[in-house]
């Protein structure tokens, strides 16, 4: 039998100038024969020579508009500018009723070409960034705006994000501001001079090397360009590319008037030194609203391999700028009358961080609701409630455990469907299958989280829990060591480090439970189940006071926790597990944990 393979779809990046005259149905319903002959004139001495000019086609003629395509986005908006000042200049003695003018979009986008004909979403953003221009206008996506601020003679004002028609995501706009801007226009540019930055937008300034040796620039610009993608698989962040951030390389920068332009809210700049045989990286966050530093960190590390060093640093400075980023975003969200949906999804997750207790999981619950409220289809926002369900269920904080983890289930599926490479979606598929009896599953799901953001450390973490309830505790400490490796001062990284008391108390190293178990809760005490672990493995060591001591802390958080809770949800079906988790019970009633 001879194989079929499957028929070879030609792609190409291309820039794309999407167009249509303004009105068309009116003005031929007022006078088609003379509508048809001035549109006929206008496409031939005016769009067609533009067009020709810059090396670009026309792809086809939709009755009142037209699709083109071009090598470069640069091209394509030099031929729309001409064009549209010649169309300006041919109309200008028409009646205002009468006068033809084309709107413009321009956007640059991977697309599927077929002999008369191309498609893709690209070509899409390219439509709907037209509709949104003035008429005579030309309206740019960012990514367009990217490659030709500075090139083409005009200057841009910034719309910000525009909600487009059946466009999943908003995207950042830009429109051609003329000499002689229209009362519209106008309102357009005053606008965008007033409106806030988007969330959680960023520029990476190329770091500075300090150690006076020009061969460590290519680690330095290393370091650089690999922030600037990590930080773009972020969920919500927009970062700008790293060609517009290096055009700054080794200038002197107002950080305030840098925000203004690129339209961020945050910039993230840096150094790097080599002394000997140590390597110093310094960063620092700033506000680009108020030119307040917000946060920052030194690495000082043994010189290794200066590529597993990059990726080491350039792991734990995404980690980190992550948490911060979320906070700082929470933080001008309290202050909002009438905070939007991805405010609240920020104050969901600011919550959501402080710790793993009842009280916390409520507030964060709350946010995320509201923000779906807001817009039902919102993932983060599922995403968010769907964790706060799967963490409910799975540190025992409610008596309906099985229906938060069902509900998380639910969630999460649905963000799924709607974003199937979502990293921590998958990570929260695998947290869920821990607790549901297919641990052995859930690896998978890590894995693929994994392989979607490398820098997901809590994945890493959360295999090692797998593992525990597959009864392999002693590979637990491996995973949580790496996950720490990746993110030191991660927000959950107590929690990484009670996995690892809880693996050591599976194989009755008491003690060495005990340690872990201190040293997570000495990173952050809000995690409820984790004092009754610990009072419990002090228990067994013959350490009574200390273990009631730490049971009350953990009632402390939540007054409702029993053993009767904890016995009813068993999650495990592994030999090796069940019976540390009855050794557990009874170290849990040693310690003074109510029955229930």
């Amino acid at each position: 039998m001879v194989q079929e393979w499957p028929v070879r779809v030609e792609r190409r990046l291309s820039a794309i100038l999407a167009a249509d005259v303004v009105g068309y149905s009116r003005l031929m319903h007022d006078n088609e024969e003379v509508t048809h002959t001035k549109l006929a004139m206008l496409l031939t001495e005016a769009v067609g020579p533009a067009i020709t000019e810059h090396r670009g086609r026309i792809v086809k003629n939709t009755g009142d508009g037209f699709l083109a395509e071009f090598p470069s986005a640069v091209e394509a908006v030099r031929a729309a500018v001409r064009f549209q000042t010649r169309v300006a200049e041919l109309t200008i003695g028409d009646a205002e009723g009468s006068r033809i003018a084309f709107r413009v979009g321009v956007n640059i986008g991977d697309v599927i070409i077929e002999p008369h004909d191309i498609f893709g979403d690209g070509v899409n953003i390219a439509a709907r960034l037209e509709t949104i221009a003035e008429p005579g206008g030309i309206c740019i996506s960012f990514s367009a705006y990217d490659h030709v601020r500075g090139k083409v003679g005009v200057e841009f004002a910034d719309i910000g994000e525009q909600s487009l028609k059946n466009i999943a995501r908003p995207v950042r706009a830009f429109a051609v501001v003329w000499e002689e801007q229209s009362p519209a226009t106008h309102g357009v540019c005053a606008k965008s001079d007033t409106a806030s930055a988007p969330h959680l937008s960023i520029v990476v300034l190329p770091f500075t090397n300090l150690s006076g040796d020009p061969e460590q620039e290519y680690f330095v610009d290393g370091v650089t360009e690999s922030l600037t993608t990590d930080l773009s698989r972020i969920c919500g962040a927009f970062v700008i590319a790293r060609n517009t951030a290096f055009t700054f390389k080794g200038k002197a920068l107002d950080v305030k008037k840098l925000g203004r332009e690129l339209h961020v809210r945050y910039v993230l700049e840096g150094s790097v030194q080599r002394s000997g045989n140590r390597l110093r990286v310094n960063v620092q966050l700033v506000d680009a609203e108020t030119g307040n530093h917000l946060w920052a960190e030194r690495f000082d590390k043994p010189i290794a391999d200066l590529f597993d060093m990059q990726d080491e640093i350039v792991s734990r400075l995404a980690n980190a700028l992550d948490a911060e980023l979320i906070a700082a975003e929470a933080r001008r969200a309290e202050h909002l009358v009438h905070p939007d949906t991805m405010d609240l999804v920020f104050q969901g997750r600011s919550c959501f961080n402080r710790g793993l207790i009842p009280d916390y999981m409520i507030q964060a619950r709350h946010f995320f609701e509201q923000a779906l409220a807001l817009d039902p289809e919102n993932i983060e926002a599922m995403v968010g409630l769907a964790r706060v369900d799967q963490n409910l269920g799975a540190s025992l904080m409610t008596d309906d455990r099985s229906a938060r983890l069902v509900a998380a289930e639910t969630t999460i599926a649905k963000v799924l469907s709607l974003a199937p490479k979502h990293a921590s979606a998958h990570a929260i598929v695998g947290a869920v299958q821990i607790f549901t009896k297919r641990a052995a599953q859930s690896i998978a799901e890590f894995e693929q989280a994994l392989a979607l953001d490398h820098n997901l450390a809590r994945a890493h973490a959360l295999i090692g829990l797998a593992k525990l309830f597959l009864g392999r505790g002693e590979e637990t400490e491996s995973h949580v060591n790496e996950a720490i490796r990746l993110s030191p001062r991660d927000t959950f990284a107590a929690e990484w480090l009670i996995y690892v008391g809880i693996a050591k108390a599976q194989f009755g190293a008491d003690a060495q439970a005990v340690s872990w178990m201190r040293r997570g809760l000495d990173a952050n005490r809000n995690y409820s189940i984790a004092h009754f672990h610990l009072g419990a493995a002090l228990a067994r060591l013959g350490e009574l006071e200390q273990a009631r001591t730490a049971v009350q802390a953990g009632l402390a958080l939540d007054p409702n926790f029993t053993i009767h809770r904890f016995r009813a949800h068993a999650p495990r079906d592994n030999p090796i597990s069940l019976a540390s988790r009855e050794r557990l019970i009874e170290g849990m009633r040693m310690a003074g944990v109510p029955e229930g």
